[in-house]
Parts: C-alpha cells; structure tokens; sequence
C-alpha cells in the first residue's frame, strides 16, 4: 500500500511551532486507488518518506516536507498513483513593508552577512562531520525493492554451505554447547544484542536398555528396528536401538493380541469395534494421514492399550530409503509438561506427569510390521505397492516392553535482535532450530541453522553501511524442538505479555530442505498474497522458477505456539520431495537417524538453501519495512466464507443451524471488504497520512488472526480455525473432528459445541473488523 513512511525525527518534532498541520495538508500528495484493480494485478507498494530534518536558521520559515516522487506500483490490496502535488505555500510570518530603502538596505547587508557567516560555518561542521562518519545512513532509500536486492545479493549457496560444514565440525555436546557456538557465531557477524536463554525442563529420554516387541507364538524377539534381539545387533547399533521410541510414553511390559487399526481414522474404529473387544489389545497404527496425536487419542478413547506405530512404504517418496528404518516420535503437544501453559523459570511449580498417555507407544520399521503380520519382504510387484495389512484370519499375540526416563535437563535458545528505528516495538520473528539430540533429526538444524545465519550475515552487511529495518527483526534459534518444541514455548509463555502486543509475524525455518522435488510454501491467509508474490519477485534473475500455490495447512515446528497461542500470521517455504500417497501427510512427525551427507545429498549446490534463504529474507524484509503492514483482511474473510460453503454440503440433512453461520460469515466478508478499502485512508486522505494514524491501522492488521483461535481444540488440531488439516482438506478441522467424533459416539453434542466456537470467533472477527472502522471514521469525524 502506497504510504509514506514518517521518520521517528518527524514524529519527534510533530508539536514544533514551525511545522503545523496546514502546512503539511498544503504539502502533501493527493493519491488515488484504483478498487478495480484490487485483486487482479498483484504487486508490491515501494516507497519512502524523507526524514525532514529541520535545520532553524534565525527566523526561517516552516520547511516543506521533501517527499520524493514514487512510481505507480501495485499491491495485494489495490493500485495507488500519484497524481499531483500541491505547490502553494502558505508563511505564517508576514513581515511589515520597509519604512525606508535605507533601512532595506541594511537589512539586506545584514542578513546577507549572516547567512555567509552561517554558509562558511556549516561548511567546516560538515566536512569534519563527514570525516568522522563515512557512512550515510540509507534506511531511507527511494526504492526498497533496489535495497532488499542488495541485501539478498550476498546471500550465495556457498556461503551457507560453508557455514553449514562449520556447524558440523561441532563436536556432537549438549544442547548448552551447541547453543553458545551458535550465538558466538551471529555475534561474529555483527549482530549487537545476542542472548543465551536457558530452561530447566523435564525431558523423557531413552533407557540403557533398547525397547522391544515379542512374538509369543514362537518366542521371537525384535528390536524396534526388525533385527532379532542378540547381544551382536546390540552391540554394533546400540545408538539406533535405544533412540528409537516415542517420547513421553507410558511405561511398562504389555502383552495382548495384536489389532490392525491401519491408519486409525473414525472409520477404521468403527470397523474395527464392530467386530473385537479392542479393550487393552495393541493396535497396529499407520503414521499420516491426520495428526499422530489425535489418532492415539482415538485409541485411547476407545480402550486400547498399547500402540505399534509404523510408517507404510507406499507411503513413502520413492526418493526416501526410510522404509526399514525404526524412528522416533514425540506424544508431548508443546512445551515443559512439567509446567504446562506458563514458564519453567527458577521458582515455578512442577509437576511430575511420568507420562503423556495412558498408551504404550512403540514405533517401529516396515520391516518389523510385515513380519508381525507375516507378509514377505518384497511387497512391490511391478510398478505398483500393496498397502501393508494384517490378514483377516489368525490372531498375533505380543509382548511390548518400554523403558524410557524421566529426567530434568537445560535446554538453550539463542536469541537475536536487529532493532527497528521507526516501529522498535513491533518484531518480526524468524526462527530455526538446533540439534537437541544427537541421534535424530540428521542435519537438517545444521541446514536451518546455516540458513538463518547467511541471512544474518547480508543483513549486517547492509546495517554496517548505515540501514536499520523500520521494525525489530528477532532471530531465534530453539531448543527442545523434537521434544514438542520445548524451547519456542518455553520462550513465549515468559514473554507472553510482551509477545502479544509486539509480535507481528513469524517467519519459520523448521527443517527447510526435506526433498529436492517441489517448494511447499506455507502461509495463514492474511500473508498469502504476499508469500506468493515473494516466489515471482525473488525468480526475476532466474531461468526457472519454482512457483507453487501457497497454502494454509498445519505445519510441524516452533511456529505452533505464535499460531495456536498468540494467533500471529505466519509464513514458511521449504522443499520436499513428491508425495506418492494422499496419507503422506504428517509422515514428518517421524524423527529419522540421518547420516551427515543426507543434506548434502539432497542438494549438492546448496542451491535450494540458497533459494529459501532468498524467499525466507524477502518476506521478512517486507513486513519489516512496509510502513503499512503487508496484511489482507479480505483473503481471511473468503477463507471463512468458503470453508463454511464446504461444511453446509458435509451437515445436510443434520438438525444444525449452518444458515446462521453463512449468515454471520456474510456479514465478516462486507465488512472485511469495507475495512479493505478503508484502511487506505491513509493513503488517500492526507489527514490521516500523520504516524499516529498509521501506526492506528497497523494495529489493527497486527491482531486479525487473534479472533480465530478457539478455547480448545482436540489433541494435535491447531486452535487457529484459519488452518486447515492438509492440502485436501478444505474444512474447519474443528467442525471436522466435531463430526467425526459424532459418527463414532452417535450424539451431535459435540457438534454444537464445535459450531459456537466457530461462530464465536468469526463474530469476534466481525465485530473487530467493525471497531477498525469505526476509529477511523470517527478520528475524521472529529477532525473535519
């Protein structure tokens, strides 16, 4: 959106008798927006307001605010020209008429003096004045466009390979360790203000005994991987064997008949019970589909007592060779458990939960699940995969032990700040994170870490010639993130406060390069538009560019609490690789050993990391930098109205009041459309140009997600209803687990329930979408 940024010296001197309101209505541009061009030529506002640094020589008048021209862009939210610029003057110090030319005359020759005493003077201040500072500030450039280029630029794929070889040249420490080598190294950079912050947490970490599963038809026994159990296998993959388990497990030696529940969904239960007692029986659970969380939740509703988690083949990318291999997982949803939903600082109360779940949860290999349900090693035929599943007839009898310890350790997050000089106030978050257990996880926080880093550097190098970004960039790098992103919650429930009045987007980093075959870029509604464009601005220079829609989906990683918590708009783009399978969503809830050259593999060049860390830097940049922030109202409006239109097709026949819902969402959408065209006041209306009315504005595009989270949500659903399950789902997932679980209960009070939260939250939206309104009608009200 085509405003002018008002320089905080402007602001400073807003009160000064020498510069009054006429005088900048006579001053300033008169724009015009263009509402038919609205949605269909997307773009980016490029502009800047001069710092009117006013220089008092004896009785001088009132300078004119210097406002260099700006060229006819386009944005998200509609077309700006300039049109005009008014060139009268207006003096508010009228001086009598000479009473005599003699008297003029002295009057000249002593202003004439005065002004070459002042000349020669301001020669000399300016010349030592440049001697000692060489640099010229640039955060005020006419184009940002040109100064984003210049930052971005300098970020190569060598470089962050070469940062990524250093990071690997750690030796395999703590978490502590690898944090302070870490910030050290953005120190190194430049970055003025790096922090260490530590948290003492409760962690669920494997024993000294590996975890296994026997046959008891026979007596044979396996280790999660597939390998029978000897002291030989033990020996050569202790490390594997003992990682391979689900965290925050419950504990303890099992031994009941075997259920395929194949990937645990309402339907596969609801088949499943009409035909067993699955009470306290061992489920055998496909990973995907749907959140690992929510499915277990189901089982456990349901009465089962134990869990066998695997990942099916056809699942798989063909690129992956994960097929044989044990993983782990996580059952924590966010957080220390022992303090949940406020920090773990010196001083807290602490629970001691022993586990997450009632549920003994093992995962295992493909390899370990064909022979529980004896089927050959070779389950492709040709060009197509059979679906691993449990023959109709035979019952499977198995013994499941797990042991795994509780136990307190210090987590380390790194923290950065590039403070703003027009907003201070208000961050843009980008965050990565680092190793917190060594056997998994593979490299991809060294591929994180390398990236937010490079970033960093380019950055420094533009602030050192003098550029600031308007707003406070904050970067991260977490701890705990395997463990159910300790180190990001732990972080934001101690500056809860602070973070929600502040924070304005985060811009996530969490394990960028996953494959080598498609970018998945990622955004809530409001920061759609502008990821996209982002992919076309950043491909100018190249031959091929990787465009992809960007969608609203779940996402794993430490944006989950800015996106459940603070309902902060947020953004990630990454590579992975083509999914084979309509259930290959979630797989990356499986925490793989990957060995050192898995990264390196995946992208030789480092040209993928070149190209998220230039897409990742160009959106920060932007909402750092925009003097209107880069949010749009209207997108999160027809988000809602079409995930409802979706909804009225799935509750057809059902005694529920969707009309009512349709009918509010109605009203959401013309009012977001009002609140679209409106919030360009600003630009069209020069009495609404002053910082304060600006500043009233982004305040308002700061909080438009916060009316979307709902109070609860079920186990691994976000609380944000913005987002939706996957790239198929089109649903409130709310709505969709409410009916979901109305299938499986045979009651629609859980429906009703889901229903008001929704059309809570889309009446909040309204109604604060309204109230945005409202303060700027009534401030011009006021002023007319």
């Amino acid at each position: 959106m085509a405003y002018h940024k008002v320089s905080a010296d402007q602001r400073a001197q807003s009160h000064s008798p020498y510069l009054d309101n006429d005088e900048l209505q006579a001053t300033a541009l008169e724009l015009e927006w263009d509402m038919e061009k609205e949605l269909e030529e997307p773009g980016f506002d490029h502009f800047r307001l001069d710092g009117a640094v006013q220089h008092h020589l004896g009785n001088s008048q009132s300078p004119d605010l210097d406002l260099d021209p700006i060229q006819p862009s386009s944005s998200p939210k509609g077309r700006f020209q300039r049109l005009q610029e008014d060139p009268d003057y207006i003096s508010h110090y009228m001086r009598q008429a000479p009473k005599s030319n003699r008297c003029n005359f002295f009057r000249i020759l002593k202003v004439c003096c005065t002004a070459l005493i002042l000349f020669i003077f301001g020669i000399v201040i300016g010349y030592y004045g440049h001697k000692k500072c060489p640099s010229t500030p640039t955060s005020q450039e006419p184009n940002n466009l040109h100064i984003y280029h210049e930052i971005l630029k300098e970020i190569k794929a060598e470089n962050i390979q070469q940062i990524y070889r250093d990071l690997l040249q750690f030796p395999r420490e703590d978490d502590v360790d690898i944090a302070m080598k870490i910030l050290v190294q953005w120190s190194s950079q430049g970055l003025e203000d790096v922090q260490l912050v530590n948290y003492s947490v409760l962690l669920d970490l494997p024993s000294s005994s590996s975890n296994t599963v026997t046959l008891k038809n026979n007596g044979e026994c396996f280790y999660p991987s597939g390998q029978q159990c000897n002291r030989e296998t033990k020996t050569l993959h202790s490390k594997d064997l003992l990682h391979s388990y689900a965290a925050y497990s419950a504990k303890g030696t099992l031994e009941a008949e075997l259920v395929d529940v194949q990937y645990g969904t309402v339907e596969d239960l609801i088949r499943i019970q009409s035909i067993t007692n699955v009470t306290k029986k061992i489920a055998l659970l496909k990973l995907g589909q749907s959140p690992l969380l929510y499915k277990l939740s189901l089982l456990e509703d349901a009465g089962f007592g134990g869990v066998l988690l695997y990942i099916d083949p056809c699942d798989l990318p063909k690129t992956t060779d994960h097929a044989d291999k044990a993983f782990m997982v996580s059952l924590n949803s966010g957080g220390d458990p022992s303090t949940p939903g406020y920090a773990s600082i010196d001083g807290s109360y602490r629970q001691n939960p022993l586990n997450l779940t009632t549920l003994l949860v093992q995962p295992i290999s493909a390899a370990l699940a064909k022979k529980l349900i004896s089927l050959p090693e070779d389950t492709v035929q040709k060009d197509r995969c059979i679906h691993l599943q449990m023959p109709p007839t035979g019952k499977k009898i198995i013994s499941l032990s797990i042991q795994s310890v509780t136990t307190y350790k210090t987590i380390s997050n790194v923290i950065g700040y590039l403070k703003g000089t027009v907003f201070p106030d208000r961050y843009i978050v980008i965050g990565s994170h680092h190793n917190s257990l060594n056997s998994y996880g593979g490299q991809a926080w060294a591929s994180s870490t390398a990236i937010i880093t490079a970033f960093i550097q380019a950055l420094m190098l533009k602030v050192k010639r003098g550029w600031r970004p308007d707003r406070t960039i904050v970067f991260c790098s977490w701890g705990g993130t395997s463990f159910g992103n300790i180190g990001s919650y732990e972080w934001a429930e101690d500056l809860k406060r602070v973070l929600q009045r502040n924070v304005v987007a985060y811009v996530s980093l969490h394990n960028p390069v996953r494959g080598n075959s498609t970018l998945h870029p990622v955004a809530s509604p409001s920061l759609q538009q502008l990821a996209a464009e982002s992919q076309s601005i950043n491909c100018v220079e190249k031959t091929e560019c990787p465009r992809s829609n960007v969608s609203s989906v779940q996402i794993q990683g430490d944006s989950d609490y800015f996106i459940n918590h603070l309902g902060v708009p947020a953004t990630q783009f990454s590579y992975e690789d083509i999914r084979t399978s309509e259930n290959s969503n979630f797989l990356s809830e499986a925490l793989f050993s990957v060995h050192t050259r898995k990264t390196e593999e995946l992208d030789p060049s480092f040209s993928l990391h070149e190209n998220i860390a230039k897409l990742t830097g160009q959106v920060a940049l932007q909402i750092a930098n925009a003097p209107v922030l880069p949010f749009n109202a209207l997108d999160i409006a027809l988000e809602v109205q079409n995930s409802l239109k979706v909804m009225f097709l799935l509750f057809i026949g059902d005694e529920v009041d969707i009309p009512q819902l349709l009918a509010v969402a109605s009203r959401l959408r013309d009012t977001a459309e009002l609140f679209q065209s409106d919030e360009m006041r600003p630009a069209n209306d020069p009495k609404e140009r002053a910082p304060i009315r600006v500043r009233m504005l982004n305040d308002v595009l700061q909080s438009l997600e916060k009316s979307f989270l709902v109070h609860r949500a079920p186990p691994g659903l976000y609380r944000n209803i913005l987002y939706k399950l996957d790239e198929r789902t089109s649903q409130f997932s709310v709505l969709l687990e409410a009916l979901e679980h109305c299938k499986l209960h045979q009651s629609n009070e859980t429906i009703q329930a889901a229903l008001s939260e929704v059309l809570n939250s889309i009446n909040s939206a309204q109604v604060y979408f309204k109230a945005g309104l409202d303060v700027f009608e009534t401030t011009l009200a006021g002023k007319k």
